[in-house]
Formats: structure tokens, sequence, C-alpha cells
């Protein structure tokens, strides 16, 4: 082979390298661009669907609190230091209200579909699975499973057969009132307290729970907002 054909299959040769390094190069920009897309679209719906999480998170934490108010209300009742008892009503529904915990998934079921190390935050990406598939999933136990959170099958029936002879209908057989103070026997009465202690007590658990998890929603938003 003389010179002038080595230097020209030299040059062929580069040419061709060059051109199957440069596409290699243009398939694996494309291929991260693809998935940084893919990435940040997942985390845009994470993102929104948190905000919606949170609104429910806050609303079954405002219920809880608005179920400890009641139990003051009827503590007060049975210690005759109501001087007004026109809203019975209201808090004898928030006094065993009961609530679910629901969650939108569908950012974080499209995450697991295209595979989880699709978010390149090793850090970001521990928290959210562990949002969704652990504290998520506690918050829902609570509620919905657990014995001691089901307030109205547990409690509604029991407290409801101490105090019913005490409310006060009007002619249309309207409950309007409740008479003061509670004409309820010592043990009945001790009952009902009992009973008023362990809907606190767990109602209580359940806002440690809820605050822990609204706090840790709000820092992983954050965190994903940060990423898109």
């Amino acid at each position: 082979m003389n010179m002038k054909n080595w230097k020209k299959y030299s040059f062929e040769f580069l040419t061709l390298f060059i051109a199957v390094i440069s596409a290699f190069a243009l398939n694996n920009w494309n291929d991260n661009r693809r998935d940084n897309n893919a990435e940040n679209k997942i985390l845009t719906e994470i993102y929104n669907g948190l905000n919606k999480d949170l609104e429910d998170l806050r609303a079954n934490e405002s219920g809880h609190k608005t179920g400890i108010k009641a139990i003051v209300y009827f503590r007060n009742i049975l210690s005759n230091k109501l001087e007004s008892t026109d809203s019975v009503m209201i808090h004898y529904f928030n006094l065993t209200r009961d609530f679910i915990s629901i969650q939108n998934t569908s950012g974080y079921d499209a995450l697991k579909s295209k595979g989880l190390e699709l978010i390149e935050d090793d850090s970001l990406r521990s928290e959210i699975i562990s949002l969704y598939e652990y504290d998520y999933s506690i918050l829902r136990k609570l509620e919905e499973e657990h014995y001691e959170s089901q307030f109205q099958k547990n409690y509604f029936e029991k407290i409801n057969c101490i105090i019913a002879d005490n409310f006060i209908l009007d002619k249309n057989k309207t409950i309007i009132g409740i008479n003061t103070p509670l004409k309820v026997s010592e043990k009945e009465e001790k009952i009902l307290l009992t009973y008023l202690w362990k809907i606190q007590n767990k109602r209580d658990f359940n806002l440690n729970c809820y605050s822990a998890v609204i706090s840790k929603t709000e820092r992983i938003r954050n965190e994903i907002k940060k990423e898109i």
C-alpha cells in the first residue's frame, strides 16, 4: 500500500469513526434529554398531586381538632359549665366523626411504571418512595383499618344510650338543645368520661401523625420545586 492510499484509507477510517462516535453521542444526548423531560413531567405531576394531598391532610387534621373541641364541650356539659347548648348537635356530630385518608398517587404510579431510577437525585427519590409507600399507608391504616379510630362504630351508640334522654326537642321533633346538668348516674358519667378520654387520646395520636406527614409533604414539595 503506497503512502497516498494509506492516507486515503486513514482519512476514511477517521471520518467513519468520528461519524459513529458522533451518532452515538447524539443518541445518548437524545436519550438523556428524553429522560430529563420525562423526569420533569413526572415530578411536576407529583408536585401538583402533593398540593391536593396537603389539602386533604389538613382537612383531616382540622377534623380531629374539631373532634377534640367537641370532647371539651361535652366535658363542660358534664361539669355544668355551659350557659348555652344551642350548638350541641354540631358538637355531637363532630364527637365521633371518622375520616378516610385520600391521596393522589397518579404521579407516583407513573414514576413506578417508568422506573424509580428516573429521578436522578437519590435523596429526593428515597423521600418520595418513603412518603407514598410508608407515611401515606400508615395514615390510611390509622383512619380506615385501625379499630381504635372507628369512633362512630365504637362509641356513638354507647354514648347516645347514656345522654339521649337529655336532648331537648321542639314541636317538630328536632333536637334544639340538651338539658344541663345531664341527668345521668354516677356510673354512666364515669363511663362517658372514659369514652371521651379514649377518643381524645386517639385523636391526639392521629394529630401527631398528621403533623409529621404534613411537614414531610411540604418539604418534599419544596425539593421538587427546585428540580422543576
